[in-house]
């Protein structure tokens, strides 16, 4: 069997820390040790995602299928039993798991993602899976309160120090107290943006399918956010219709709109999520001890511009 190679792109995910190198370190034998305990045989070259590896296979029975290995964090502890449940509705079947070691043999899908896909349609293909998504909450998963509030701990620890507006940083604190509070009404995928939306075949059609969920028991409204900030570049690029403002603002009615959501939920939810990621690219910066480097300044910059934008 060739060895398994970890793409340049995830290895230098070892920048975060001492968790991730120590992941990537046993990430090829963690590889090998599934593809032979589940007699899988490896096709091509591997694929990756901000935090898995991921090769395309072929089962002892000749079927096509993807391996999935994920870092072994506490969002994705239970992405097997979302999958598992939603049972190809929405989202990649899932064919089977060991949580233990993270790892997830898929259904092969098309790598063809949403990104080509005229931002707003990619909206509304986002939007129209949420009604297969957001089942019943499931016993088994956490609660996206807990993690929120985990979050907003740590925001609220740096409130000087992170790169936000302060009457944004207070603003996002409330909202998230006041949204944390509430019960949970389904299970959310909580990572859906136009690389999460891979082509696969239903019933002999050609429809889209969600991939990569960190589910949790929470509010529906949760989800926007990620599809306002993803793709964020072509607010402003060449043909762009409006200003950045604009294009936001027509993403986020797009989403509320073919959801059935509540527009002003849907807005404190993404005023709250964008201040929480422009918080997590100061933690970063601070576990690394360097200053925001340009991609971090810029990711700041962009969560600022949708919280911004929904609320004007």
């Amino acid at each position: 069997m060739p060895p398994v190679v970890v793409p340049a792109a995830l290895d230098e995910q070892r920048r975060l820390g001492a968790d991730w190198a120590a992941w990537l370190d046993r990430l090829p034998g963690l590889a090998h040790g599934v593809l032979d305990d589940w007699a899988l045989t490896p096709e091509g070259g591997s694929w990756h995602g901000f935090c898995s590896l991921v090769l395309p296979v072929t089962t002892a029975t000749g079927a096509p299928a993807a391996l999935k290995i994920g870092l072994p964090d506490q969002e994705s502890e239970h992405e097997h039993l979302a999958l598992q449940h939603w049972h190809g509705r929405g989202a990649a079947r899932l064919l089977r798991a060991d949580p233990g070691r993270r790892a997830l043999l898929l259904e092969r899908l098309d790598r063809t993602d949403l990104a080509e896909v005229w931002d707003v349609e990619a909206c509304e293909v986002v939007a129209g899976l949420y009604a297969d998504l957001h089942v019943a909450p499931l016993p088994q998963l956490r609660q996206q309160a807990s993690y929120v509030e985990q979050w907003t701990a740590a925001l609220r620890r740096d409130a000087r120090e992170v790169p936000v507006p302060r009457r944004m940083v207070e603003q996002a604190l409330a909202l998230a107290e006041d949204l944390g509070a509430e019960p949970a009404t389904a299970v959310i995928h909580a990572d859906l943006h136009d690389g999460n939306v891979l082509r696969g075949r239903r019933d002999g059609e050609d429809v889209w399918l969600a991939i990569d969920p960190k589910p949790t028991n929470g509010d529906p409204h949760y989800e926007l956010e990620p599809m306002l900030r993803n793709r964020f570049e072509e607010y402003a690029a060449p043909g762009a219709v409006g200003s950045v403002r604009d294009g936001i603002r027509r993403r986020f009615h797009t989403l509320v709109d073919v959801a059935g959501f509540d527009e002003s939920r849907a807005r404190d939810w993404v005023v709250v999520r964008s201040v929480l990621n422009a918080h997590w690219a100061h933690e970063d910066a601070v576990r690394a001890g360097r200053a925001l480097d340009t991609a971090e300044r810029d990711h700041v910059t962009a969560c600022i511009s949708v919280a911004k934008a929904v609320q004007d």
